[in-house]
């Protein structure tokens, strides 16, 4: 009944490293979700909330496939702008840490898959192999007419957007003609180029959606890292491991909606918590 159900999940999470560390050294298969805040401490701009505008415009303005059918380029610089941020910013201690901890435990015959809704790929330069980006990339394009999607990491994309998007709201736009814009290497397509990332309105691919459910299906730990937990659908897949019955650590700055239905929660900057929970614990057999 849904009563009893409520007293195992919602008693207050624990603020315990220790017992936490009990509960890592005996998970064979962990997934950790990932969010902004993962990349804050890396100085990567989220244009979500208060004071995140690029130009005169807040992300969700600008994210949409109706702004970039309407204006592709400024929906380009936008883009271009956010890729070439991407290009000076560095991997913090969190995303180390968890690159280390799933070499360290592939080692030892165990798993660790990160989720993550950041599109700016520090996982991936952090040396993470098991990723599922469910919001796509920043360095990853589609074409609009053959729909290939290809890794870019070209700087700038392309000629026209040299120079281009510059975030102060005094700005003009460029304005670049469509067949300026980033286009289709593929033979003869030449279609225009669109990020490949999920837009506000768009759904997630379901053979991505299809590899998270497998995932989150057989952890026996799932470990939340920097975000609200209020992103559909990512915002369920937490409280859907913790209704198994599976343990669920929390790493933010601040309690989330979520909170109560995990049994950890750790406060405070996901680089300064995250390392020692990750650490090799003393039970580890290293082969």
């Amino acid at each position: 009944s849904r009563s009893v159900r409520t007293a195992v999940h919602f008693s207050p999470p624990l603020i315990d490293m220790a017992d936490f560390r009990e509960v890592f050294a005996k998970a064979k298969h962990i997934a950790i979700i990932t969010g902004a805040g993962v990349s804050a401490e890396s100085g990567v701009p989220t244009f979500r909330g208060a004071g995140g505008f690029w130009r005169k415009w807040q992300a969700q303005e600008l994210a949409t496939p109706e702004a970039f059918a309407r204006n592709p380029s400024r929906v380009w610089e936008f883009y271009h702008y956010r890729r070439e941020v991407m290009l000076s910013k560095h991997p913090n201690p969190a995303h180390i840490a968890i690159a280390e901890c799933e070499r360290r435990l592939s080692k030892q015959g165990r798993s660790v898959v990160v989720i993550t809704q950041n599109i700016d790929e520090l996982h991936r330069k952090a040396g993470t192999k098991h990723l599922l980006e469910i919001h796509g990339s920043l360095f990853k394009t589609r074409c609009t007419n053959c729909g290939n999607v290809a890794a870019n990491y070209k700087s700038p994309i392309c000629p026209a957007l040299a120079g281009k998007g510059a975030p102060d709201p005094e700005t003009e736009d460029a304005a670049i003609p469509v067949e300026n814009l980033p286009q289709c290497e593929e033979d003869g397509c030449n279609g225009l180029l669109r990020p490949h990332v999920v837009w506000f309105g768009e759904t997630l691919d379901p053979d991505i959606l299809t590899e998270v459910e497998k995932e989150l299906e057989i952890c026996d730990l799932c470990l939340v890292v920097g975000t609200s937990s209020v992103v559909y659908p990512a915002a369920m897949f937490a409280p859907q491991v913790s209704a198994r019955g599976v343990p669920v650590a929390e790493f933010n700055m601040e309690a989330t909606p979520a909170t109560n239905r995990f049994r950890f929660h750790f406060p405070g900057p996901c680089g300064t918590t995250l390392p020692p929970a990750l650490a090799r614990h003393q039970t580890e057999i290293i082969s």
